[in-house]
């Protein structure tokens, strides 16, 4: 079981976090609430686990993405931007389809998407994928490599390796069947990984499109009979509610400023490694977590100019 007062124990090696899953373009409508009906969007480097990279290392850990983007120019602005970031390549995959995006209405709510996919769901399993996940403490992925073969594949081989290995898995629930193809039931096989993972971080939407419509404590409880260890369910503006099957904990926002959502929950995750990784107990890293989320909300993008976790912790905290 995870204890909140307990440090989580990490292999010592050399890569902190190895996420994988999408590389794309975030087009995000410049109007708020537009229900894509305006004329003009902007262009944003996106992709939940390569915005948990990409914000990890700013917060100071060392971290890699894993993913597969296409031989055209938003696949080339995609790895100029994680050059610039000074993340890793030997982990990003080019494939013959198009780099992925999605559009994005810009809200002071839940965003909504509309999805075009293409290279991101090519990426397959390599000798330099796994020496790279060999190399790293905790594996971080999210229900899109899930959604199509050949990642899915990838992502499951990738998560036995990690068990064997004792890396920390966390997983991102966020599915949205219009990413998985027509008569396939991706609810269930969602529902299949959960008891494989450590750390799971549904949101209210995540949990009602896999359980349907339910209260916040009852949706803990359906993920914990699955075989979660710890569950993390976002709640927006009321906080989060978290659990090890034992002790539930409720943690309040500690957002004060909201001016885009995009990549919130991102930030979480990134904010919430960077704790594990240096040390701080559970229940500090969860706040840590929450903080580093709360400081993205007062930014747009998914991807911003992240100070280290200390001077977070200090603006939090002190």
């Amino acid at each position: 079981m995870l204890e909140y007062n307990s440090i989580i124990p990490l292999q010592d090696r050399s890569n902190d976090v190895l996420t994988v899953g999408e590389l794309l373009i975030d087009l995000i409508a410049d109007e708020y609430d537009d229900p894509f009906q305006g004329n003009s969007f902007s262009k944003f480097f996106g992709g939940s686990p390569s915005n948990i990279a990409i914000n990890a290392k700013k917060l100071g850990i060392n971290a890699q993405v894993c993913s597969a983007v296409g031989h055209d120019g938003f696949g080339r602005f995609l790895i100029d931007q994680l050059q610039k970031e000074g993340l890793p390549l030997q982990t990003i995959q080019y494939k013959d389809a198009a780099t992925s995006l999605v559009v994005v209405t810009r809200s002071t709510a839940t965003p909504i998407p509309i999805f075009y996919r293409g290279a991101d769901y090519h990426l397959s399993y390599s000798a330099q994928l796994e020496t790279s996940l060999k190399g790293s403490k905790v594996l971080h992925f999210s229900c899109w490599p899930l959604s199509r073969n050949p990642a899915r594949e990838t992502v499951e081989q990738m998560i036995e390796t990690a068990r064997q290995h004792q890396l920390l898995i966390g997983f991102d629930p966020n599915y949205h069947p219009m990413l998985w193809p027509s008569g396939e039931d991706g609810v269930q096989y969602v529902k299949s990984i959960i008891p494989k993972v450590d750390v799971i971080k549904p949101s209210e939407d995540d949990a009602e499109r896999l359980f349907g419509a339910d209260t916040p404590n009852n949706q803990l409880d359906k993920f914990l009979d699955l075989g979660a260890k710890l569950v993390i369910l976002t709640l927006g503006k009321d906080g989060a509610l978290v659990s090890n099957g034992r002790e539930t904990l409720t943690f309040p926002s500690l957002a004060t400023e909201i001016i885009d959502t995009t990549g919130a929950g991102d930030s979480f995750w990134s904010g919430f490694y960077a704790a594990i990784v240096k040390g701080y107990p559970l229940n500090k890293a969860l706040q840590l977590g929450f903080a580093v989320s709360a400081y993205k909300l007062k930014h747009a993008g998914a991807v911003i100019d992240f100070p280290v976790l200390e001077q977070i912790e200090q603006q939090y905290f002190s």
